[in-house]
């Protein structure tokens, strides 16, 4: 209501504007999910975003540089890009075994995409896609993370799997973001087998697949070293352990460098001491036949 109705008009979109600058969420890092009765509402809740470095990051040779061309790159050279009438909405599909990593590379990504906002969905959160997205469009430059996709976005031709509306609604918000929106999808599975194949069949939703793989003997060694780090390592030979770990996940490494450094810490207040034999026998121990539901948890052979 006012006397001029253009100027009214104008208040209200530098008003609307602002409202978007200055909204609590934008560069945040947001989790979110459905709550109150019959999921009537959405949860918000805030996550510290991850400082983490790319040596923090072991992948095989080649692989992080791919991940990182779709996201970090298109991020930098997004105002070129969009001059040049390219599309910036992608993406991006991280799959492979359990424990290789896939939600180690998402929060790297966090951290080196830090002027963007991230919105996280995982289990319950994934039914929460229409109003991420609608967030996302209005906060962009944004990343919308969906965790375990397989969850939702199982393939149709299975029983029951058709039946799934969440899988329909994702298909549709994918389609429905504008080419020229800066929106980086990142979804991660450990059964790329379970997709659904429209997920990928149509150019804008899936740009780039990549697989997070066991590591290979050179990314073991790497592993066990970024996570001794911190230790002091007493007469540590990293070669019988890397050769005795093979097929073991970087969460099964994790573990095994936790549960030595556990057993080597004194009452002191100086770090644990990590030598050889306590490595050894803790390998052992963690991979004796009764470990076998850890093993499988942690994505390493029984």
């Amino acid at each position: 209501m006012g006397p001029d109705r253009q100027l009214g008009a104008e208040l209200l979109g530098r008003i609307r504007a602002l409202m978007g600058t200055h909204n609590v969420f934008r560069g945040k890092v947001v989790s979110l999910s459905p709550s109150g009765p019959f999921g009537s509402s959405l949860e918000a809740r805030f996550v510290e975003r991850p400082h983490l470095e790319r040596a923090d990051v072991i992948l095989p040779e080649g692989v992080l540089d791919r991940i990182e061309r779709i996201t970090v790159g298109f991020s930098a050279r997004a105002a070129s890009l969009r001059a040049g009438g390219r599309h910036l909405r992608r993406g991006l599909l991280l799959h492979g075994p359990p424990g290789t990593g896939k939600t180690h590379t998402v929060r790297y990504l966090m951290s080196r995409l830090f002027d963007r906002t991230v919105f996280v969905l995982s289990g319950q959160g994934l039914g929460a896609i229409s109003q991420t997205v609608a967030l996302a469009r209005a906060l962009q430059p944004a990343t919308v993370v969906l965790e375990d996709v397989d969850l939702v976005a199982e393939e149709r031709t299975r029983p029951h799997a058709g039946t799934n509306p969440v899988l329909f609604e994702l298909l549709n918000q994918m389609d429905g973001v504008e080419e020229d929106a800066d929106i980086v999808f990142v979804l991660t599975t450990n059964r790329p087998d379970l997709l659904e194949p429209a997920l990928a069949s149509r150019p804008g939703r899936i740009d780039l697949a990549v697989e997070v793989p066991l590591p290979g003997s050179p990314e073991r060694r790497r592993i066990l070293e970024l996570y001794a780090n911190g230790l002091r390592v007493d007469g540590v030979d990293w070669d019988p352990i890397v050769e005795r770990t093979d097929g073991c996940s970087a969460a099964f490494l994790r573990e095994v460098l936790r549960q030595a450094a556990l057993e080597g810490a004194s009452d002191e207040p100086e770090p644990p001491l990590l030598d050889h034999a306590t490595l050894l026998a803790v390998l052992a121990d963690m991979t004796n036949a009764s470990q076998a539901m850890t093993l499988r948890l942690l994505g390493s052979p029984s």
